[in-house]
């Protein structure tokens, strides 16, 4: 189980660093996966935020499973699992897909959820 719980946040903690470099490389196809399409018109800010933070909070998940271990990580996922919560209700409340609201948001927060509980068994 050791095994597992710890590949798994690794790999959540890359995939959030790799779509936070996404949003900062190719800011507008990020936000239409995200499933909030940017406006051509729109301030590219909120995009480059959104690509720092997660970036950030995947490096910061790396940094607290390699320095401090499997319990401070199992924390980080739990409070992390808002996010993706979050972004569920983000994209319905502004018109987006059902299917991109709940088959990545809601079930990114799952597996969170499920990272942190098995880091937490560890």
């Amino acid at each position: 189980m050791t095994v597992t719980a710890y590949t798994l946040a690794v790999v959540l903690d890359l995939f959030v660093v790799l779509i936070g470099a996404r949003f900062l490389l190719q800011p507008r196809p990020a936000a239409a996966g995200y499933g909030v399409p940017a406006k051509p018109d729109g301030d590219p800010a909120y995009l480059t935020i959104k690509g720092l933070r997660d970036g950030t909070f995947g490096l910061l998940g790396l940094a607290l499973l390699a320095f401090s271990g499997a319990h401070a990580e199992a924390w980080f996922m739990l409070v992390v699992a808002l996010l993706p919560l979050c972004d569920t209700l983000i994209v319905l409340r502004n018109g987006g897909q059902k299917s991109v609201a709940y088959g990545v948001h809601f079930a990114t927060a799952v597996v969170v959820l499920l990272s942190a509980g098995l880091l937490f068994a560890v």
